[in-house]
């Protein structure tokens, strides 16, 4: 029987990553308008045709950006999540920032974890990353136990370090390097 190629960069028991493309538009959007409730006051992700447009186009386009779509493999592909990694930065530093959010639908059923493995997995090998930092607000619980959950360490706090809706916010800093997945 001949192999045939995923159509996942990476997958795991429950879910598969793969790149933003301009077709996910209106299911992206649909999710991010269910889970309103659920990213307030945290995550503003777009919903809508003309916001997710810009935001695919930065994730496809900009070197510095990746996007990950996290799919319920069960759910025929179905988006449960994205995580992204921002601000990469390669040379001597071989970093990354990373952003992620559920969707409502997935929230507590683990596949944000499982996704979370994969992209750290693939930033180490493929993307030859050597640090991935995930700055999240105190209040956050689920942010924070996700980082932490995914074996990221808490390394510091940074006062008034993001604007987000309306006001400069406090951040707690999480990282986590390929020597300290060796390790797990």
């Amino acid at each position: 029987m001949p192999h045939t190629a995923s159509r996942y960069l990476a997958e795991g028991a429950r879910v598969g990553l793969r790149h933003f493309t301009h077709a996910d538009g209106a299911e992206f959007t649909a999710r991010a308008r269910e889970s309103k409730d659920l990213h307030h006051p945290w995550l503003f992700p777009p919903d809508s045709a003309a916001a997710y447009a810009a935001y695919a186009s930065r994730l496809i386009e900009d070197p510095t950006k990746a996007g990950f779509l996290v799919c319920e493999k069960e759910a025929d592909g179905a988006l449960a999540g994205f995580i992204n990694i921002n601000n990469i930065v390669e040379g001597g530093f071989l970093c990354g920032a990373l952003g992620y959010g559920a969707f409502a639908h997935a929230a507590g059923r683990g596949l944000m974890r499982e996704g979370l493995h994969l992209v750290v997995r693939y930033a180490f090998g493929p993307m030859r990353l050597h640090r991935l930092e995930i700055n999240v607000q105190p209040g956050n619980a689920a942010s924070i136990a996700l980082a932490h959950a995914c074996g990221f360490r808490l390394e510091g706090f940074s006062p008034k370090m993001l604007y987000i809706d309306g006001a400069w916010r406090d951040h707690q800093r999480w990282a986590l390097t390929s020597e300290m997945t060796v390790r797990r």
